[in-house]
């Protein structure tokens, strides 16, 4: 008989590497940072709430979770990086409509946005806020269609980049309000909002957590919000659908893993962060920057992430958008 023998100073590595490789490894989790990756630039709409979310995680699971920016190339960059990583727990992907929106604008994508990954939670929905430059010679959105009517093309919104949510919102806009605008694509929400607020620019759809304080300074105005309803954190701004009807652009915030992730590490970080979401500090930090947190099961969120590759898909095709 031929015997394995393990001198007793490993046995005990043996028998934890063991273990991780069986479902119980998620009661050993984490046992060292966790990579939360957001493939867009710091400061946008996913970047705010993820870091919110990612320093009491922190303390709640006694290991840093690291916000990761990774943007280019319209998110694909950071998601696919996600796509190619060990689904061990370690490494998670924050989503928005933007990941849904580059299934159908991209020719060829580098990974597959259904089968690559596994759905963990949909934290929160928020509208987008179309704000404009003080300058710029509209206080609603009814003036603001008369102006661009009036002048066709001579009108530049920025965007975070070709075929982001903001880019599709306002090609939406465009197309019901049949009015004609210049897109200016920028690496990121935070460079489209700098070149908004300097003048560069004379308006953009962009999140509302990234901008409500500029607005509340006075540094921008908010003609409209994209959702069907006002939001709570500017009641006083009207949904765009009050102008232009059937106007309906929700964006979405969610958190993705590696296929491979195995269901117990899934289960565990969605009750986690749910845990975090019931803290009320966090809860009115994240509304007052205009959210709304649904903190659902994986199971709800697989059934919206693949309903949204089905919309996006449909209006990426009516607005004849696509990225080689």
């Amino acid at each position: 008989m031929i015997r394995l023998s393990i001198p007793r100073a490993r046995a005990g590595v043996f028998a934890a590497a063991l273990a991780c490789a069986l479902p119980a490894c998620a009661q050993a989790w984490p046992v060292k940072p966790v990579r939360w990756i957001v493939p867009f630039s710091a400061g946008g709409v996913a970047d705010i709430p993820a870091r919110v979310i990612g320093q009491r995680l922190s303390e709640t699971i006694g290991q840093q979770v690291v916000i990761e920016n990774r943007p280019g190339a319209g998110g694909t960059l950071g998601t696919e990086a996600v796509a190619r990583a060990p689904g061990d727990g370690y490494t998670w992907l924050v989503v928005s409509n933007t990941n849904a929106i580059n299934a159908a604008l991209y020719v060829k994508l580098p990974y597959d946005p259904a089968r690559d990954f596994t759905a963990v939670m949909h934290i929160a929905s928020t509208p987008n806020v179309l704000v404009v430059h003080p300058s710029f010679p509209a206080r609603n959105v009814a003036e603001l269609i008369q102006v661009a009517r009036k002048r066709p093309k001579q009108i530049f919104y920025a965007s975070s980049g070709n075929g982001s949510s903001q880019h599709l919102f306002a090609a939406m806009f465009e197309s019901m309000a049949k009015v004609d605008m210049e897109h200016v694509p920028f690496k990121g929400s935070g460079p489209a909002i700098a070149a908004l607020l300097g003048g560069e620019v004379s308006m953009s759809f962009t999140g509302m957590s990234a901008v409500l304080p500029s607005i509340k300074a006075g540094r921008l105005r908010a003609l409209g919000v994209t959702t069907p309803k006002r939001n709570p954190a500017m009641p006083d701004v009207p949904a765009i659908g009050e102008t232009v009807p059937g106007y309906d652009a929700t964006l979405w915030l969610g958190l993705l893993a590696p296929a491979s992730t195995p269901r117990d590490l899934v289960g565990r970080m969605n009750g986690e962060i749910g845990r975090v979401l019931r803290v009320p500090e966090i809860r009115r930090t994240l509304e007052e920057a205009g959210n709304t947190i649904v903190a659902g099961t994986p199971e709800e969120f697989a059934r919206l992430y693949a309903s949204e590759l089905v919309k996006w898909a449909q209006a990426v095709k009516s607005v004849g958008a696509k990225i080689d």
